[in-house]
């Protein structure tokens, strides 16, 4: 039945737009090559071509995962995989994902709709053409359809970036009152972060342009990246994007190149709904809800299925998510009006000089992210990328809230232009960079007043990781590649400068003769987060109790962040008895975990995947930790990466581009493939990968060959 809906669903959407539901075979000659890395190079003789090739790669690389994402992404993950799929289904239909996809698909392009519709046939043909190599689970979601991937990227960037199901669960016409007493949407999905640095040609050794691209996401599910390279006449990408997404979120060519962070806009309104009969309030009327009902099957153990109805109300802000004090709460999503995110994605990509870039990403189609770019010519810009809406009234922590529903003056209809938002183009300083901090920093000296834009865009605040970017960009006036790539490389602890020295003077003072030994441990400490790294355990501990276990909070300082002193504020301690006390209990701690005050960071921070256990580097970003590794929950004295570290791109635009990269969790989930864990000794020792880019070096580092 499965296949049969799906097809039909195609069908119908053909003819309605004129375009074929089914891509041709790619021409002859079309090929992929597989290098010694599991890095899929297309060579193909067009653009649909291309779109297959990259199709086929995926589902060779990544089938089971890719699968798996598409099936939730339809909200049909509980028919497909059991009942754990059963609230992510509900959140995609009360927020109308599928049907939304589908009228969006209608809207592409005929020219753009034939490439989404030949990755989708790549995708289903490898499927054919290799039933062993994906699990039955798996198989359950085909075929797939150029639906698809838009149904996937609309689900994971509007309703997991921008408003993710774990700020509200989807609410039934009779969910029970008070279910939650506090909501709030100025958050983003736990584990999400990135770096990125431009670089002018005024500021290099070489007078070229230089580009970091550094994501930092969860190592597994949704958030795995995927590396591959693509080339057609006129085309030659290099990059990478999240498993599922059609297009390159990352990438350089031998023009120009960008990179994303996770920039946390303000994007997505819960509204307190006032009820009234069957109806809601709005400026003195009661309207009636727009009300659905959705049947959701739900594989047994047994195969055999439970049906569950969700019914949904739905209001002119939105549809109703959550219950809260008797009152019913809707959420309002922003650039649910713009089907074009994956064609701007390709457009940015496929751009040849800075005005080109410029006409694509000013469309703001794609709805999120800071972007930061660099080119051959040296141009570079900063972009805090946003459909912000337009709100007449109130700042950030007052949209943060639930915002009065019952009147159209919280009802916003038109977003900030792209002319509006802020970004940093060419600056004197030469440079630009993010590190998912707010954008007042992007250049330094300070080149953006937040004064100057509404109250609702963005906080003034700054994280650790971010001042440590901003100082190590700052001491370097002419950056060689190989210095640009070393200070990418760094684990210094920026917070160990700014609280260090007052926290040994404390413990001389308040401490107890265990917090003096954690001192004397601390003072050796060259405040990195190396392998052998002895005091880094000690002070993370200490740290995880001064500024709370997220190490979020900055109220334990002496001084305040200053928006104009971001090198040097905040610091100091504002209660210096208190901190002492806070390091005889982490040393307390410290020994009853490791057995040592000065234990090296290796010793119980590990880089552990697929039976491979290493020692690792880097560490929390809120230590002020530029090279990111976020580790899990101790375990048998061992604690295991979990997020951070995952695709490294460093470029300088010479030509041909002079590029390093890696994928730290290797190219292929698939079970079997070697290429999982065969990155993982590059990590540990802070090395990159030379990627291969012409067919020569290609051929000489051949895996495999796929010929159509």
């Amino acid at each position: 039945m499965a296949f049969s809906n799906r097809c039909l669903l195609s069908f119908f959407l053909a003819l309605i737009t004129g375009v074929p539901a089914l891509a041709a075979s790619p021409q002859k000659g079309t090929e992929i090559l597989w290098d010694k890395f599991g890095v899929a190079h297309v060579f193909a003789k067009s653009t649909e071509d291309l779109f297959y090739g990259y199709g086929w790669a995926q589902a060779q690389s990544h089938g089971n995962l890719l699968l798996h994402l598409y099936g939730e992404s339809r909200g049909r993950a509980a028919e497909y995989f059991g009942p754990s799929g059963l609230a992510g289904d509900k959140w995609v239909w009360t927020n109308s994902v599928p049907q939304r996809s589908a009228e969006w698909l209608t809207k592409q392009t005929p020219e753009f709709r034939k490439y989404l519709e030949a990755f989708a046939k790549g995708i289903n043909d490898y499927a054919a053409k290799n039933p062993g190599a994906l699990s039955e689970e798996a198989k359950r979601v085909l075929p797939v359809t150029a639906l698809d991937p838009i149904e996937h990227t609309h689900r994971i960037v509007h309703f997991t970036y921008m408003a993710p199901l774990r700020l509200g669960a989807p609410a039934a016409a009779a969910a029970p009152a008070d279910e939650t007493a506090s909501l709030s949407l100025n958050d983003t999905p736990e584990g999400i972060g990135s770096n990125s640095w431009a670089i002018a040609p005024g500021h290099t050794a070489d007078g070229k342009a230089m580009l970091l691209g550094n994501p930092h996401l969860a190592w597994g599910g949704w958030q795995t990246y995927y590396e591959i390279h693509l080339m057609a006449p006129g085309i030659d990408l290099y990059g990478a994007s999240q498993v599922g997404f059609p297009v390159l979120r990352f990438m350089f060519s031998q023009y120009l190149g960008f990179n994303q962070t996770v920039n946390s806009p303000h994007l997505a309104d819960l509204y307190r709904i006032k009820t009234q009969g069957d109806g809601y309030l709005l400026d003195g009327k009661v309207l009636p809800f727009e009300k659905e009902t959705h049947e959701i099957k739900i594989r047994q153990a047994d195969g055999t299925f439970k049906t569950e109805t969700l019914e949904i109300r739905r209001t002119v802000q939105g549809p109703i998510v959550k219950q809260d004090h008797g009152d019913s709460i809707a959420l309002r999503v922003a650039a649910l009006d713009r089907p074009f995110m994956l064609e701007e994605y390709w457009q940015m990509d496929t751009a040849h000089n800075f005005e080109s870039y410029q006409k694509a990403v000013s469309r703001l189609q794609v709805p999120t992210f800071n972007i930061i770019y660099a080119d051959r010519d040296g141009h570079i810009e900063y972009l805090w990328n946003a459909a912000m809406p337009r709100r007449g009234k109130g700042d950030l922590a007052y949209w943060a809230g639930i915002v009065p529903g019952d009147t159209s003056e919280t009802l916003w209809h038109d977003y900030l232009t792209y002319e509006e938002l802020p970004k940093v183009i060419d600056p004197s300083n030469g440079f630009v960079h993010n590190t998912n901090d707010p954008p007042w920093n992007a250049a330094w000296p300070n080149t953006l007043d937040p004064a100057k834009y509404p109250p609702y865009l963005a906080p003034v605040n700054i994280s650790f990781r971010a001042e440590s970017s901003l100082r190590m960009l700052t001491e370097h006036d002419k950056l060689t590649y190989d210095q640009f790539i070393e200070l990418k490389h760094s684990t210094k602890a920026e917070l160990a400068d700014r609280i260090l020295p007052e926290l040994l003077d404390a413990a001389a003072k308040y401490g107890t003769p265990l917090a003096k030994q954690a001192a004397d441990v601390l003072a050796k400490w060259d405040r990195h987060v190396e392998a052998d790294s002895k005091g880094a355990v000690l002070f993370y501990n200490w740290a995880t109790k001064f500024m709370g276990p997220a190490l979020g909070s900055q109220a334990g300082f002496a001084i305040a962040y200053d928006l104009k002193s971001p090198l040097t504020t905040p610091r100091g301690l504002k209660d210096p008895e208190k901190a002492a006390g806070q390091l005889d209990a982490a040393a307390a701690q410290t020994i009853g975990e490791s057995g040592a005050l000065d234990v090296e960071w290796g010793k119980v921070m590990r880089y552990q995947l697929g039976g491979v256990d290493l020692p690792a580097n880097g560490g929390f970003g809120n230590l002020g930790i530029f090279r990111v590794i976020t580790f899990g929950p101790l375990h048998d004295g061992t604690r295991s990466q979990i997020h951070g570290e995952t695709w490294v791109s460093t470029v300088e635009f010479t030509n041909p581009p002079k590029a390093r990269v890696l994928m730290s969790y290797g190219n292929s989930s698939q079970p079997g493939s070697p290429h999982l864990t065969d990155q993982l000794p590059y990590l540990t020792k802070k090395q990159l990968r030379t990627p291969w880019r012409t067919r020569a070096e290609i051929e000489a580092n051949l895996e495999s060959r796929v010929r159509f």
